[in-house]
């Protein structure tokens, strides 16, 4: 296997690092030059941000890595950096200029963005051209493999070559043999990565090939027969030597993740509490009184986290009625009153469910929980509609964004929003949190068809 360090660089990520680094010191002394040189500060400010960047997989580049992961593990590694940066001048109470600081880190985050993306981007240009490669082999012949070797052949910034397969039976990808003729290859010859199809292999060829794969430094793949599989978010788990498949990955389930999530959603529950509910309240509670009797709140019970019910406040659209629990608000509804009909149409009513977020039973950003009504009808006739659950509701979500929202007028309307809703769960990333959020407000403003 000599040779091997040869076509893919040992020195990409310690690049990467060292790069990074200048450039946070760089400007650090430029902007600081005196308060720089103190050695504790140095020290500190370096090794946070290496500490930070191994616990976030900062600089592991995986060959497969959409953008959007790219630009969350950017803006995750710098929201943590700075509160990590800001912490030790609290620690050494030392008096400083916040807005200074704050413009010494956008230099230091726009400078590193640029860097990396054009890093990542000359290594894919790199990969193109030849270089940063890999040599593959597939063990098996079928349908997962064929897809998964045409997906390496249209996409050659991956950096893969594919040699070849092993097969014991007839295949449309190059033959080098029977099966049990890849490991005299895979020494012969320099081969990075084995892709096994485990439906054509047992038990034991399967110790074999993760036995021969560990002991000779070559990374194994299985490839799982996925044909009758519906989801794009599977992962796998491993009793014994026996791949077990788990539909779906949930990105907010990472600690990491839900503690960021909950972060974002505390700090901006509280902006729009402070600077809008704070004046807003007061004003709609003499506009909501003078045209109806009745509380300036609303509060229903909904399905939330788990399948768990919870209240969820909003201001009173509607005059005082007994059918609120169970029938949703339809066009031109009776039971809505003037200023109701403004501040549907606005979303106006949806803002007390940022104390919902403070409490913790919403998110700013997730599937809209359900009349209790509507989870029961829908959970028997639309499939997958408890999926949902697996997260905490959302003041908005993508299905709102999307055209989803209000009303159900057909069982469609009902799939299509179960559909985002899940695309979101999978899917989940704070860049897309804040597009959701970015959209919600342009459609407030543009108006919608079904916010009544």
């Amino acid at each position: 296997m000599s040779g091997k360090n040869k076509r893919y660089s040992i020195y990409i990520k310690p690049i990467s690092i060292v790069a990074n680094l200048v450039i946070i010191n760089f400007f650090l002394w430029f902007f600081l030059e005196k308060a720089y040189s103190a050695f504790w500060h140095i020290v500190f400010t370096n090794l946070s941000w290496l500490i930070i960047s191994y616990h976030l997989n900062f600089y592991n580049f995986r060959r497969y890595n959409k953008n959007v992961d790219i630009l969350s593990r950017l803006f995750l590694q710098f929201l943590i950096f700075t509160f990590v940066y800001f912490a030790y001048y609290s620690l050494t109470n030392k008096g400083i200029n916040a807005i200074e600081h704050i413009k010494i880190l956008l230099f230091i985050f726009i400078s590193i963005s640029i860097f990396r993306l054009l890093y990542l981007f000359a290594l894919k240009k790199y990969r193109i051209e030849g270089g940063n490669f890999r040599n593959i082999i597939f063990i098996g012949s079928n349908n997962s493999v064929y897809k998964i070797a045409n997906f390496i052949e249209e996409h050659p910034e991956l950096g893969y070559h594919i040699l070849g397969c092993f097969t014991d039976k007839e295949g449309d990808i190059k033959n080098l043999g029977k099966i049990e003729n890849s490991f005299d290859y895979s020494l012969n010859n320099t081969v990075d990565e084995i892709f096994c199809s485990i439906s054509e292999l047992s038990k034991e060829q399967i110790r074999k090939f993760i036995n021969f794969a560990d002991n000779n430094l070559i990374a194994l793949k299985l490839i799982t027969d996925t044909k009758d599989v519906y989801t794009t978010k599977m992962i796998v788990e491993y009793y014994d030597y026996i791949p077990i498949l788990s539909l779906r990955k949930i990105p907010i389930d990472d600690p990491v993740n839900q503690l960021f999530k909950r972060f974002f959603d505390i700090f901006y529950a509280l902006f729009v509490i402070l600077f809008i509910l704070s004046w807003l309240t007061p004003l709609l509670f003499f506009l909501i009184k003078i045209e109806s009797k009745g509380p300036l709140f609303f509060k229903q019970t909904r399905d939330g986290l788990n399948g768990d019910t919870f209240q969820c406040y909003k201001f009173r659209s509607m005059h005082i009625n007994t059918l609120s629990d169970d029938i949703q608000a339809t066009k031109l509804d009776s039971r809505v009153t003037k200023i109701g009909r403004f501040i549907r149409k606005t979303s106006i009513d949806e803002l007390p469910q940022f104390f919902n977020v403070i409490i913790g039973d919403m998110s700013v950003v997730g599937p809209r929980p359900h009349m209790l009504s509507q989870t029961k009808k829908y959970s028997k006739i639309v499939d997958k509609f408890m999926v949902r659950h697996f997260v905490k509701p959302g003041i908005t979500g993508l299905a709102q964004v999307k055209g989803f929202r209000g009303e159900v007028e057909k069982n469609e309307d009902m799939e299509n929003r179960i559909r985002l809703d899940i695309f979101y769960i999978e899917n989940w990333s704070f860049l897309l949190d804040l597009k959701i959020i970015g959209q919600t407000v342009t459609n407030i403003y543009k108006g919608e068809d079904k916010a009544y």
